[in-house]
């Protein structure tokens, strides 16, 4: 964890929006965002191939590979990738979140419970600190994901018209 310099800063230490992001960029499920391009790719791979063993018995039971099989393979593929969808909407809303946390001037926070919430203005060498990370570290992250979410788009319209075509 990565204390604030400032000794009077009242918000506790797994608040500290600094602090989620160093959590979130560690955790298993978000941690290969911030890495390579490959790394990203392989665990979007991953989770793809892996819906398919939910996608694949249903697109089974409604298209008979030996028979339709341009309709079974695009059948599963569409439905292996909401498995994709879900989690790239999943990394956007983390990712989000942390990146509006560490670019407010105002942090809310709790002190002991949901009941006593309060807000902590941020002086402005950790906010200016805070927006630097903002800037080169989560921002590609973000851009990362809307491209990937803009490419599922892509892949759903070029599968549908694939579809109407055979």
């Amino acid at each position: 964890m990565i204390e604030y310099e400032i000794s009077n800063c009242p918000v506790p230490t797994e608040q500290q929006p600094l602090n989620e992001y160093e959590q979130l960029k560690s955790s298993w499920l978000f941690q290969d965002c911030s890495r390579s391009t490959r790394s990203y790719l392989t665990k979007i791979a991953w989770i793809w191939v892996l819906s398919w063993l939910v996608a694949g018995p249903v697109a089974y039971s409604s298209f008979a590979p030996h028979k339709h099989i341009v309709q079974f393979f695009l059948c599963g593929s569409a439905g292996a990738s909401i498995g994709v969808v879900l989690i790239v909407l999943r990394l956007y809303l983390g990712w989000s979140y942390v990146r509006d946390r560490l670019s407010s001037p105002v942090i809310f926070y709790e002190e002991s419970g949901w009941y006593d919430g309060q807000n902590w203005m941020k002086p402005q060498q950790v906010l200016d600190r805070d927006l630097l990370v903002v800037s080169y570290e989560v921002k590609p992250i973000i851009q990362r994901l809307q491209i990937t979410g803009l490419s599922l788009v892509m892949l759903f319209f070029a599968g549908t018209i694939v579809w109407h075509l055979v």
